[in-house]
């Protein structure tokens, strides 16, 4: 006979808890906290008769401006409207200021604050920019930006400011000359201005440091993708695609200068003298605020194997909670003022934490002399993103994914013997979207398919293309990539995906007839993981999004511009539905399914097996063990990860205590697997069951069968003061949670779903009074894969995680 689980083994899986790490990272949430209070800080010293804090002599609206960037950019506004408005209205009535900083300073709150109300104001800033830009061929610092005077010498702390006012004034529409950026350009690339060994110093002959490398490296990125034409071009009316790539040796140098001397605690340096010892304490925060555009800018999550977001934030966290004000103080000149050091402190906090929206995968090494095959249209991915922030009305960033990273593989003793394959499903869940792209062969070794595969089980995406056509030639890519995915996923396909699939309007709908003149110009998906989890395209739509410039008007005929357009809206709804527009903190870590097959049981473990059955039972193979994980990793229970399948008539089934089933299709029992079910549940068995995508026809195949096993019993609701809504049995308190509901839509607007906060919604099946069975008409699954659909009726993943929780410890303590 089934035993029930006793209260005393309960006891035991609940007091055999996991080992909790000894050093807690940062969190998002803490961030957010040190954010508020930074912001509170500098709030609180506003004048508020002017709106202005106490400027600095000679630099008229500088720091006013400093702090209302880093103000507006923690999203201040929100809350504190009206010393924000006090704080614009005080810089737009300054007189156009004769300084470089304060002028560049200016540009950008205006564009961070209405880019469209101030466009006039930044127009004239920029104009005076231009107009101060060394000019003179006689100075050898030509094309460079110096404090006020266009006779004096450039420095590049001043012309890294200029040229990141002047990228956002063309951000809000004002146009500037491409002769500025061609001599601003000149002068970064100028002989004798970058060292040999790549870095940067504050002028021609200093000593390179971090936060002048950092500047070098934000304007080498802003001028090459103003100036450069990229491998896309349209020539004779047509689009043509995979020219040549564009070199960029000296930002490629600087990058590889920062890897090199990398630090969050100190702003390093290669120089001689003072700073041979690897770095100054003077303008760190400076140089952390640069780091961060490097890495954004750049769509480096990592700079070497630093995760240097994570790292800052730990860095600046400390140093703040060491202050007695909430604020920060740097070492040196000006940034010992804490009303300077705060503001560069929050712009890394701020600006950094922005969201990953997708993640470029390389997936070949650089190669020596020959074309990036992993990169063609270099320029695409973030103009796609760019286009995304505009659509979604939010601050994105992406991020470049290195799949041939190698780390040092250790020998029993701990030293390093040799290298192994560095890359694990938890980095690539760092980007909800993946993309692939390329001309070649894939030859992926056997932990890089096991990586990616676990990467999509886990709740990723993986939308791809190959660069085929108008000049590429992508036929090898097509054949592996499809091979890779037979491969990976031999129970679905990659099919054509019809015109109704969301892919096609999930944001903006896609007119058919401005797709380029390609019959193979198509999208193909492959459904994973309760969605579309795959989607390809056999021709290059990198190629059209390079052209998609945000901000750069374009010139091309009609025809082209419609083409351009429709499959930039493509890339667009890809990305909308692969996300439904919901991205994780960029400090969360992801978590990602464990399995051990074969392997020993914990003792004491909670072990849950799944009911096979015809109708889908398991199309979320992930969702199980994601519960599992929350409920080791939440209530500190010891928990079995090996994957168990059995089927109603397997001896094995009256081994569990407790069954988990979901799926999203109808299916039926057998006479004797109905027999065997109701020994099950007679016996004190329990089935928790869960539509996938709140499948109709599942659900009502489950009341159907249970019907039929107990002719005098239906599943009815749960109320919501049951007590397996609290926190009675150990788990969460329940009483309101956030369900996904899709909403029906018009041509002319996004798929979009309504999140309202209800009860859980759980029906259950009463037998001799107790309760046997229970039934989520609304998803789980999906939410706990990470899966999340616009197309799906379910409970948001966190809730998703505490309902399964509370159904597991109510069926465990019956």
């Amino acid at each position: 006979m089934l035993a029930k689980i006793s209260g005393g083994i309960v006891a035991i899986i609940l007091a055999l808890s996991v080992a909790q790490p000894l050093h807690a990272e940062v969190t998002a949430a803490a961030v957010d906290e040190s954010i508020k209070r930074g912001v509170e800080y500098l709030l609180n010293r506003q004048d508020r008769a002017s709106g202005a804090w106490a400027e600095y002599k000679g630099e008229p609206g500088g720091l006013t401006a400093l702090i209302t960037l880093a103000l507006l950019n923690c999203g201040a506004a929100k809350d504190h409207g009206e010393q924000i408005n006090a704080a614009l209205d005080y810089l737009e009535k300054i007189e156009l200021p004769q300084q470089t900083y304060s002028t560049s300073l200016q540009i950008m709150v205006f564009a961070q604050a209405d880019p469209v109300k101030y466009k006039l104001r930044i127009g004239k800033l920029a104009g005076w920019l231009e107009t101060h830009q060394i000019t003179d061929a006689g100075n050898d610092t030509k094309g460079g930006w110096s404090y006020r005077s266009k006779d004096a010498r450039a420095d590049n702390s001043n012309t890294q400011f200029a040229m990141l006012a002047l990228h956002e004034a063309e951000r809000a529409g004002v146009k500037v000359q491409d002769r500025t950026w061609q001599l601003a350009l000149n002068y970064w690339t100028q002989l004798g201005m970058q060292h040999p060994n790549g870095g940067y110093g504050y002028e021609r002959g200093h000593p390179p440091s971090g936060s002048m490398t950092c500047a070098a490296i934000a304007s080498l990125i802003i001028a090459y993708d103003r100036l450069s034409e990229g491998e896309a071009k349209v020539a004779d009316g047509r689009i043509q695609c995979c020219g040549n790539q564009d070199s960029r040796e000296p930002l490629d140098n600087a990058l590889k200068w920062m890897t090199n001397h990398f630090s969050v605690d100190r702003n390093p340096s290669a120089g001689i003298g003072p700073l041979q010892t690897g770095g100054s304490p003077n303008w760190l925060l400076y140089y952390l605020y640069g780091m961060e555009r490097v890495g954004r800018m750049s769509g480096q999550r990592f700079i070497g194997d630093h995760d240097w977001y994570r790292e800052g934030c730990e860095k600046l966290l400390k140093h703040q909670k060491d202050t007695l004000n909430d604020s920060w103080v740097g070492d040196g000149i000006i940034e010992n003022d804490p009303l300077v050091a705060t503001p560069l402190a929050l712009l890394f906090l701020s600006k950094g934490r922005r969201p990953v929206v997708i993640g470029k995968l390389k997936h070949q090494p650089d190669a020596i002399g020959g074309s990036l095959d992993w990169n063609h249209h270099a320029r695409a991915i973030q103009n796609l993103t760019m286009r995304i922030e505009k659509k979604w009305q939010r601050d994105l960033s992406w991020q470049t994914i290195d799949f041939t990273l190698k780390r040092p593989a250790p020998n029993a003793a701990g030293k390093p013997v040799g290298e192994t394959f560095g890359v694990t499903p938890a980095d690539l869940l760092e980007a909800p979207v993946l993309f692939l792209s390329g001309e070649s062969d894939l030859n992926f070794t056997p932990e890089q398919k096991k990586t990616l595969k676990t990467y999509v089980e886990s709740g990723g995406f993986i939308f791809a293309e190959a660069c085929n056509g108008n000049g590429c030639d992508g036929a090898a890519f097509d054949r592996d990539f499809r091979a890779l995915m037979k491969e990976l996923f031999p129970d679905s396909e990659l099919r054509k995906l019809p015109p109704d699939h969301a892919v096609w309007y999930a944001q903006e709908k896609v007119n058919p007839k401005h797709l380029p003149p390609d019959p193979e110009f198509w999208l193909w998906g492959l459904d994973a993981c309760c969605r579309t989890s795959v989607v390809y395209c056999p021709r290059s739509l990198s190629c059209y999004w390079e052209l998609a410039h945000a901000y750069r008007e374009s010139q091309h005929p009609e025809a082209i511009r419609n083409q351009i357009e429709c499959v930039a809206a493509i890339g667009v709804n890809v990305v909308s539905y692969a996300t439904a527009r919901e991205l994780k903190s960029k400090l969360d870590r992801p978590q990602i399914a464990v399995s051990n097959p074969g392997g020993k049981s914990p003792r004491g473990a909670l072990v849950v097996a799944k009911l096979a059955h015809g109708g889908g039972d398991d199309d979320a193979p992930s969702a199980l063990n994601n519960l599992l994980a929350v409920m080791e990793q939440q209530l500190q229970m010891r928990v079995d990860y090996e994957k168990r399948m059995v089927s109603p008539t397997d001896a094995k089934l009256f081994t569990f205590p407790l069954i988990f089933l979901h799926g999203r299709r109808s299916f039926s029992f057998s006479p004797a697997e109905r027999k065997s079910l109701k020994d099950y549940l007679d016996r004190g068995g329990f089935l928790f069951a869960d539509a996938i995508c709140a499948n109709k026809e599942f659900a009502d195949s489950l009341r159907a069968e249970l019907k039929k096993i107990y002719p005098d019993a239906s599943f009815a609701r749960i109320p919501p003061s049951h007590e397996m809504f609290t926190e009675e049995l150990g788990g969460f308190r329940l009483q309101s949670v956030t369900l996904r509901d899709p909403q029906i839509r018009d041509d002319r607007d996004p798929l979009t779903a309504r999140l309202t906060q209800t009860t859980p919604l759980l029906e259950g099946l009463e037998i001799n009074g107790r309760i046997t069975a229970i039934l989520s008409p609304y998803d789980l699954s999906c939410a706990l894969e990470k899966g999340v659909s616009l197309e799906c009726k379910g409970y948001i993943p966190a809730d998703a995680a505490r309902i399964g929780a509370n159904v597991l410890l109510y069926a465990l303590q019956q």
